[in-house]
């Protein structure tokens, strides 16, 4: 990740993230205008935040009703490795249903965002791949009922 005090970013880079973040796909020519620059000096500035890591990739959200993945859940779970060891998360990052890990405080050591078709493939993850993850104790599973607001984006400051 990156350290706040390595990237100073100034209004214009600002006004980058955030157009960029509300579509993606704008043009560099779009950029350009919005900004009242020129496409040459703006395109330098995207390369610059893209090389400094500011903007890590460029990605396409799909709803997941159209796959039929209707299952949401959040699965709370406590691993026998210490804290500082990553070999249960790197374990659970690599399994394709899980979308999110994270180490977390208090009595859990993950909470890890999945999602499925159903129960039933739930049930199999659940089995299949995370029983098969050597120091994993445990596990509570919380399961999504409505999604009321979901989103990756940040709040990106005006400055």
């Amino acid at each position: 990740m990156i350290n706040e005090t390595d990237i100073v970013l100034d209004k214009t880079d600002l006004h980058i993230l955030r157009l960029m973040q509300e579509n993606a796909r704008i043009s560099n020519a779009d950029l350009a205008r919005e900004l009242g620059m020129a496409p040459s000096g703006v395109l330098e500035r995207v390369k610059k935040l893209e090389q400094k890591n500011v903007i890590l990739q460029y990605t396409t959200r799909i709803d997941p009703d159209a796959l039929q993945q209707k299952m949401l859940a959040f699965v709370f779970m406590k691993a026998a490795d210490g804290p500082g060891c990553n070999d249960t998360a790197r374990e659970l990052a690599k399994i394709p249903e899980v979308q999110e890990v994270h180490h977390i405080a208090g009595d859990d050591c993950y909470l890890v965002k999945v999602r499925t078709y159903d129960s039933s493939t739930l049930m199999h993850l659940m089995r299949n791949s995370f029983g098969k993850i050597p120091n994993l104790l445990s596990t509570r599973t919380t399961i999504v009922l409505e999604t009321v607001k979901e989103q990756q984006q940040l709040v990106i400051p005006e400055k």
